[in-house]
């Protein structure tokens, strides 16, 4: 955890990443490019959006992508996040089984558009949040 006067700082970087990986997944579909590796990127922003306002409240998080425990955390610190939240947990799949060969559940179209619509809306809460403080 950074020290108390850099963690806007810190945080404010974690956002850029998010920002970085919300770009990657808003870009057209290449002919050859997989739905899964765009829901990564959206499921990456989330986890990274999170980090950023776990490290901006100076609580400690575990190296995972499991959204659901980043969440936990958040709700234990007494957050107030954004109604879309109950969903995020869904993404994590999108970091782990999804993303590799042989995964039964291709990712879908419509799938990868609601994870990126779910990312952008994770993505402006924190960044408003840790500006805004």
């Amino acid at each position: 955890m950074p020290p108390e006067g850099r963690a806007r700082e810190v945080a404010l970087d974690w956002i850029r990443h998010a920002r970085s990986n919300l770009a990657l997944a808003r870009q057209p579909k290449p002919a050859e490019a997989l739905w899964e590796d765009l829901a990564f990127d959206a499921q990456q922003a989330v986890e990274r959006a999170i980090k950023a306002v776990l490290v901006f409240h100076q609580v400690d998080f575990p190296r995972t992508h499991d959204i659901g425990e980043l969440l936990t955390l958040l709700a234990g610190a007494r957050m107030a996040f954004p109604e879309s939240v109950p969903r995020a947990d869904r993404l994590t799949d999108y970091a782990t089984g999804a993303r590799y060969p042989g995964h039964p559940d291709p990712v879908t179209e419509a799938e990868c558009r609601e994870a990126v619509a779910l990312a952008e809306r994770f993505v402006r809460w924190a960044e408003g949040l840790i500006r805004e403080s």
